[in-house]
């Protein structure tokens, strides 16, 4: 029987599932939305139920449309955001929030709650703190975890496991409690290159429970993406997921980095998996950079050992919204209703509608006539990497009173070009620490459009280059899969075996100076940006 391999995805809004062979070829998805309740106070929550259901939804879509039987699929892999996930007695959901709802027992990524303990942590100087770019982020769950001590402790008394969204959906599969190393290393400040928990780091912020009881809560074992858990699939498990007891289910990995196993050492000459730098581009947008030594790089998270390549380090940057952050600002337009409209009578999203109205006008080669004198600065989120400033927000420049569609794609351009400056902002923080970025490869919803590729080419003067798959994220965790089943050796062979680049974009050299002159007024901007919050302190 030909054996297949299921990568499973779940991002901020959806869960989707895809179907592949052993060579990497994709065969089917299928996707289920999930809810997300959002409150004033940045609380952003989830339910690990809902989920789950959604999981479930979209595996049995996508074995069906592959047509495949379901004991033909050898190995699962799952990803997911970084979101912390509660659970109480015998794994019931606890509530993490002001509503008291305890179906809502999941803190998402993007929930900024927490920026107050984040200070206090960062205060510390802990030495762990080297191992995040030097400051933690109020989107990493330790300072979620102090956040919920201080003003959920009866929550926090009550809970039986805390866990990565990940490790949650790899615990529901298969009953394990195993953490990956991925998700624990790069958001709980486990010290990967270690093996262990710094028991000292917890009780100097506040979270000495934790230590007390050898980190029961947060995990005692340990394993690198990849690795087979326990005896597979569960019998409840498989019933759910429409699949075959005791298949495989291997060690997650947060999304963004199956983004990158599914693409950095893809085959193609561009770049080599040392150059090549990942960029996830979706919601939010990660880069994942690979070295065989430990590089420490201010504002950009990591040194990360065995995160998502095991036995390579790894520094990760980003952005805290990039395809959220376009919608965000097109919808403040004036023309946005209208722009909106036509996007769905063409039964398309906006800004693949955008893109295209932008190609009929000439394209990425006409961007600086297109944009004109509009500069954005896209942080409406604060500012991941490599400032590592959770209070820095978006700036615009250069508005008139046109509210034409001319003028609402200057404006959406002027922004996915803030974007590729913004990752050139992070590609020169490693390059200054010596690593050798000369690609980056792409993944994401929003990286399926060959304008934004091209745009950030421009943006970055880097060679841009795409995966040859349709969906990298969901194959990289298929890839996963296929480590945990035993067809393949390990996520480095599997990398080899079913990844290779696809499209290739070079910068344009015809935009090189007024991308650099519109680079140099985006950084005159963000320090405007900062100038005047700390004048209104």
């Amino acid at each position: 029987m030909t054996r297949h391999f299921l990568g499973i995805d779940v991002g901020t809004g959806s869960a989707r599932a895809g179907v592949f062979d052993a060579s990497g070829r994709l065969l089917a998805t299928d996707k289920a939305d999930i809810a997300v309740w959002r409150e004033a106070g940045d609380i952003v929550e989830q339910s690990s139920e809902d989920i789950w259901r959604a999981v479930c939804r979209c595996v049995r879509g996508a074995v069906g449309k592959a047509g495949v039987a379901p004991d033909s699929i050898a190995g699962i892999g799952f990803d997911a955001t970084c979101s912390l996930v509660v659970l109480g007695s015998g794994g019931a959901p606890l509530a993490v929030g002001p509503s008291g709802d305890p179906a809502r027992n999941i803190i998402v990524w993007m929930d900024h709650r927490a920026v107050d303990q984040a200070r206090r942590i960062n205060r510390t100087g802990a030495k762990v703190l080297d191992y995040v770019g030097g400051t933690i982020s109020p989107e990493m769950e330790t300072p979620k975890l102090l956040w919920l001590a201080e003003n959920m402790p009866r929550s926090f008394a009550d809970a039986w496991q805390f866990m990565d969204l990940t490790d949650f959906l790899t615990w529901r599969a298969t009953g394990s409690l195993a953490r990956s190393t991925c998700t624990v290393t790069c958001k709980w400040t486990y010290l990967g290159h270690e093996d262990r928990w710094d028991a000292g780091f917890f009780r100097s912020v506040g979270l000495g429970m934790l230590a007390d009881e050898q980190f029961r809560r947060i995990g005692t074992e340990i394993v690198p993406g990849g690795t087979r858990l326990a005896d597979g699939l569960t019998a409840e498990a498989a019933s759910d997921l429409g699949l075959t007891l005791g298949t495989s289910v291997a060690a997650g990995l947060i999304d963004a980095h199956a983004g990158g196993v599914g693409t950095v050492g893809a085959r193609g000459a561009a770049g080599t998996a040392f150059t090549r730098m990942a960029y996830v581009f979706g919601t939010s947008a990660c880069t994942m950079s690979s070295t065989a030594n430990p590089v420490f790089v201010p504002g950009v998270w990591g040194p990360y050992f065995s995160a998502m390549v095991p036995g390579l380090w790894l520094n990760e940057g980003g952005q805290s919204v990039a395809g959220a952050a376009i919608d965000h600002l097109v919808q403040m337009h004036p023309y946005a209703a209208q722009a909106a409209l036509a996007a769905r009578q063409g039964q398309r999203t906006l800004a693949d509608w955008l893109a295209s109205e932008t190609d009929a006008r000439g394209g990425a080669r006409m961007v600086r006539e297109l944009v004109g004198d509009i500069s954005v600065v896209p942080e409406f989120l604060g500012n991941r990497a490599p400032f590592a400033d959770p209070d820095a927000r978006a700036l615009i420049a250069g508005l008139d009173m046109r509210s034409d569609l001319e003028s609402l794609l200057a404006l959406y351009l002027a922004g996915l070009c803030g974007l590729g400056y913004g990752a050139r902002q992070i590609v020169r923080a490693q390059q200054d620490k010596g690593l050798a970025i000369d690609t980056i490869v792409v993944s994401g919803g929003a990286a399926q459009s060959r304008l934004v590729r091209q745009v950030l080419a421009d943006t970055t003067g880097l060679t841009v280059a795409a995966s040859a798959s349709p969906e990298p994220v969901l194959l990289g965790s298929a890839m996963l899969g296929s480590v945990a089943s035993g067809d393949h050796a390990s996520v480095g062979a599997a990398m080899e075996a079913m990844s290779a680049l696809g499209e290739i974009h070079s910068p344009q050299a015809a935009l090189a100076d007024w991308n650099d002159r519109r680079f140099a007024a985006f950084e005159a901007l963000q320090q405007v940006g900062r100038s005047i919050r700390s004048d209104s302190r």
